[in-house]
């Protein structure tokens, strides 16, 4: 029996196929139109979501945060459903943070309704809560072990998203970050099955964020570059100046939005970068520090500080306390990123003045960079201690880090240089 080479290609329009022989020579070519695309006029063309919902979906669980200001567009949603007879549900209460306690609610619902399809409207919260639910729908066992890892996932209900606060990156990553209130702190499911099949990004539909929210996102997503910038994995150039392209981007970006929220071009520049941030691109072939995220996430289990704000107060601190060992990666980060003169001659200085400008963006946008503005006493050792501790729960019997690690005493230590 001859053999031969099957390669399919699924786009957008179409899906092509087309047969080799071993020894490459082409057989066959065929392509499909899948007709997801519609141009109504010269110029104009959209995604033909009528096609996608009959593609993807029978029975909907639509969820979001419950705000009257996204009534108009989950309207428009649930429209183009019943344009296709797709029943549907909705499921709100999602918040910052988001909390165990709704995605076991999301799953009793799926599991009487019999949906087979979560569509998550919103930003990160409301789409690891959407990733939770379809986790957990399938899961024969007890759905908090999915997130400490004493049980693996074998399936998952499909998710599409409909972005509306760029920040985290959910969109595109295989990554559920929820709040077990009863452990205490964040718990992060990480697995490729939860990836969203699909994306939907509009910057319009960012223009109505209040300033605070999007520079938040701005951090967030700024954060998730350089913890993948920032490594000991060496010869990874071609990454690491697409990380730095990215945070030169984001923050010219943020400043045209501190004059003019509803910029169009800053708005898609944003959206598309918390997409990039963590889609594990900028991390291909590195080992990640996630440190800062770490003691990041302790604050916001302590107090429900939001995420971002946590990210801008940390990760100039963990700089500071890490600098010192690895000078020429941050004097490189200040040059490439800040524009800091790559002939000054104390690379030393250079480093710092790379970590000062990046604290003076955070302020310049109106995000904390000091524990107290944040809610936490960095003069109080019992809370220092707490937080040290939550951190290690964080990371779920593991111990994060490249440049160090966050052993017990580096997240102190981070958190002092933060007071």
């Amino acid at each position: 029996m001859k053999k031969y080479l099957l390669g399919i290609d699924r786009g957008t329009t179409n899906v092509k196929a087309a047969i080799y022989s071993l020894d490459g020579k082409e057989k066959k070519i065929s392509s499909h139109s899948c007709e997801k695309v519609k141009s109504e006029k010269p110029g104009f063309a959209e995604q033909n979501m009528e096609q996608m919902w009959r593609d993807a979906a029978c029975r909907v669980l639509i969820v979001f945060y419950g705000q009257p200001y996204e009534r108009k567009l989950i309207d428009e949603i649930e429209q183009s459903l019943k344009k296709e007879n797709l029943p549907y549900w909705e499921f709100t209460g999602v918040k910052p943070n988001p909390e165990m306690a709704p995605v076991l609610k999301g799953i009793r619902i799926v599991k009487e309704k019999q949906i087979d399809f979560i569509l998550a409207v919103g930003g990160g919260s409301v789409i690891d809560t959407a990733k939770g639910i379809g986790a957990g729908a399938l899961h024969q066992g007890e759905t908090r072990k999915l997130w400490t890892g004493e049980e693996s996932l074998e399936a998952t209900l499909p998710v599409g998203v409909v972005v509306t606060f760029p920040a985290t990156g959910s969109e595109s990553s295989g990554t559920s970050t929820i709040t077990d209130k009863e452990v205490g702190v964040k718990l992060g499911l990480v697995n490729d099955m939860i990836r969203p099949v699909f994306a939907i990004q509009n910057p319009e539909l960012t223009y109505t964020l209040p300033p605070y929210q999007t520079f938040c996102g701005i951090t967030d997503m700024m954060s998730h570059a350089m913890e993948r910038y920032f490594s000991r994995t060496k010869h990874t150039d071609l990454v690491d100046r697409m990380s730095e392209g990215l945070l030169r981007t984001v923050m010219d970006a943020a400043l045209v939005l501190l004059e003019n929220p509803q910029d169009y071009n800053a708005r898609a520049e944003v959206m598309l970068a918390a997409t990039i941030a963590h889609n594990d691109l900028l991390g291909f072939g590195k080992e990640a520090d996630c440190v800062s995220h770490a003691v990041g996430m302790a604050i916001s289990s302590f107090n429900d500080t939001a995420h971002g704000a946590t990210l801008s107060v940390i990760t100039p601190a963990w700089m500071k306390y890490v600098y010192k060992d690895n000078i020429e990666l941050f004097a490189v980060f200040a040059s490439n990123v800040f524009g800091v003169s790559p002939d000054m001659e104390n690379m030393e200085r250079r480093a710092k003045e790379g970590i000062c400008r990046l604290e003076a963006f955070f302020r310049r946008i109106g995000m904390p960079t000091r524990l107290h503005e944040v809610g936490i006493d960095g003069r109080d050792e019992k809370i220092m201690e707490t937080l040290v501790e939550m951190a290690q729960l964080q990371m779920g019997g593991f111990t994060w880090g490249s440049l160090v690690k966050a052993t017990p005493e580096n997240c102190y230590q981070i958190l002092k240089l933060a007071v």
